[in-house]
C-alpha cells in the first residue's frame, strides 16, 4: 500500500519534544480521562502515524490527540477515511534549518485552515485537566528546586512555564474558574523563576520575575500566590542588605486574611520577619518573631488544604532555619547552633539545598566561637555540587575559608581546608 509520511505530526512532535513513545504515554493519559479506561498505545502507534500507516485513528484516539495537542485531527497532518492523501514532493536537498521552518509553518497553515473549514472541529474547551497538568509541572520544579537551588535552568523553565500557562488563555474557551487558575498557574510559575534568581543572587532578574508575577496574582484573586510572592520580596531585600525595604514587602504578604485564617501562613510570615530582624540587628524583634512563629506553627492543623509549595517546605525545620539566620546576622553565634542543630535534625530528604545552606552557617557560627577545628569539620561536610554551584552556598564557604584563615592563621587546619577546597576545584 501506498503512504505518505506525516510530516506535520513529526514536525510538531520535534517542536514540542515528544518522541513516540512519549506522546504515546501522553494520549493514553488522556484516553483514560475521557473513557474511563487506560489507553493501549505505545511507540508503536505513534510511529505508524509518523509513516503514514495510518492516516485516520480511531475517534477516541482522535480525541484524546486533540486534547494533548490543542489541534484539530487534520492541523497534524491526518486525513480522514475517503479523502485522497496528499501526492508527495519529490525529495529535493533541503537546508535542515529551513525544512524546519517549512514544516513548523506547515503546521500553522493547517491549523489555521482547519480553524476556518466549516465542520472539520470544534474550539477547544480549556479546562481544570489543563490547569492540573500544570500544577504537575509546578510541583516538579518545586523538587528541582529543593535539589538544586539558584540554577540559570530551573529560573528559564520556570519562566516557559509561567508563558504556557498564558498561551493557554488564548488557545480556547474557558470558564471563569479555569481561566482565574491558569493566572494562578502563570504566577506560581514566574514566582518560582523569582525564586531561583533570589537563590542564584540574580536580583535584577528576580525583579523582573517579581513584577509580571504580582500583575499575575493580582489577577488570579489567589491569596496564597499573592503571599508566596510578597514573601520572597521581603526574602530578596533581606538577602540585599535592605531591611527596610524587606519589612514592606514581608507586611504586603502578613496582612493578608489568608494569615488570619491559616496559622501556617502566619507563622511563616512571622518567622521571615523574625530573619529580617536580624539583618536590622534587632534583638527584642528577632525574639517576640520567633516566639509568635513558633506558636502560630503549634496552632496549624496539617490536615488543613495548602499549595504544594507550602508543604514542599515549610515546618520547624524552616522556622530554625530562618532563626539560624537571624541570630547569626545578630551576632549571637551560640543561639544561632542551637538552632542549626535542629534545623538539620529535622530535615527532610528531598532539602538537599536547605541542608546545605543550614550545614554552612552551622560552621560559621562555630568558628565565631573559636571552634576551627570543629568548624571546618562541619564545612567539609557540604557537598560538592551545591559548593560550587549554588551561589549563595558558594559565597558563605569562600567567606568562611577567609575567616578561618584570619582566625587560626598558619594552622593545620588551615592546610586541611586548603587541600579540600581543591577537590572541589577540580570537580568544577
Amino acid at each position: 500500500m501506498d503512504t505518505t509520511r506525516n510530516t506535520v505530526l513529526e514536525a510538531w512532535m520535534a517542536e514540542h519534544g515528544y518522541s513516540a513513545n512519549s506522546l504515546a504515554d501522553a494520549v493514553n493519559t488522556a484516553l483514560e480521562r475521557l473513557t474511563g479506561r487506560p489507553g493501549g498505545l505505545d511507540g508503536s502507534s505513534v510511529r505508524a502515524w509518523k509513516a503514514g500507516r495510518v492516516m485516520w485513528p480511531k475517534s477516541a484516539t482522535r480525541e484524546a490527540l486533540e486534547a494533548v495537542t490543542g489541534l484539530p485531527a487534520i492541523a497534524l497532518g491526518f486525513v480522514p477515511r475517503g479523502r485522497p492523501s496528499p501526492v508527495p514532493a519529490p525529495p529535493q536537498q533541503e537546508d535542515p534549518e529551513m525544512k524546519r521552518r517549512t514544516l513548523v509553518g506547515g503546521i500553522a497553515a493547517a491549523a489555521a485552515a482547519a480553524a476556518a473549514a466549516p465542520g472539520t472541529g470544534s474550539p477547544r474547551r480549556i479546562g481544570m485537566s489543563d490547569v492540573n497538568r500544570l500544577n504537575k509541572r509546578f510541583a516538579e520544579i518545586i523538587a528541582s528546586d529543593h535539589r538544586h537551588g539558584g540554577q540559570l535552568g530551573i529560573e528559564q523553565q520556570a519562566a516557559e512555564l509561567a508563558d504556557e500557562a498564558l498561551n493557554l488563555q488564548n488557545a480556547g474557551s474557558a470558564t471563569q474558574r479555569v481561566r482565574s487558575s491558569l493566572y494562578a498557574s502563570a504566577a506560581a510559575f514566574q514566582s518560582s523563576a523569582m525564586w531561583a534568581a533570589i537563590d542564584g543572587r540574580r536580583y535584577d532578574v528576580a525583579k523582573a520575575h517579581m513584577r509580571e508575577a504580582q500583575a499575575l496574582a493580582e489577577m488570579s484573586g489567589d491569596q496564597a500566590i499573592k503571599f508566596r510572592i510578597w514573601s520572597h520580596a521581603g526574602a530578596m531585600y533581606r538577602h540585599m542588605g535592605r531591611p527596610a525595604d524587606a519589612f514592606a514587602a514581608n507586611d504586603v504578604a502578613r496582612n493578608l486574611h489568608l494569615t488570619r485564617r491559616d496559622p501556617l501562613f502566619a507563622s511563616l510570615g512571622l518567622a521571615r520577619q523574625g530573619a529580617i530582624h536580624g539583618t536590622a540587628q534587632e534583638r527584642t524583634g528577632i525574639r517576640r518573631a520567633f516566639d509568635q512563629a513558633q506558636e502560630a506553627l503549634l496552632r496549624a492543623d496539617p490536615a488543613d488544604y495548602r499549595p504544594v509549595w507550602m508543604l514542599a517546605f515549610y515546618d520547624q525545620a524552616e522556622l530554625d532555619a530562618l532563626a539560624l539566620s537571624a541570630y547569626l546576622a545578630l551576632g549571637d553565634y551560640p543561639t544561632a547552633e542551637y538552632h542549626a542543630h535542629r534545623c538539620l535534625s529535622a530535615l527532610r530528604p528531598h532539602m538537599v539545598r536547605s541542608r546545605a545552606i543550614t550545614t554552612t552557617r552551622l560552621a560559621h557560627a562555630q568558628l565565631a566561637q573559636g571552634d576551627a577545628d570543629a568548624a571546618t569539620a562541619t564545612a567539609m561536610k557540604v557537598p560538592v555540587d551545591p559548593a560550587i554551584r549554588h551561589a549563595r552556598v558558594s559565597r558563605m564557604l569562600q567567606e568562611f575559608g577567609a575567616a578561618l584563615r584570619a582566625t587560626a592563621p598558619g594552622s593545620n587546619t588551615i592546610q586541611t581546608w586548603t587541600e579540600h577546597t581543591a577537590t572541589w576545584r577540580m570537580a568544577a
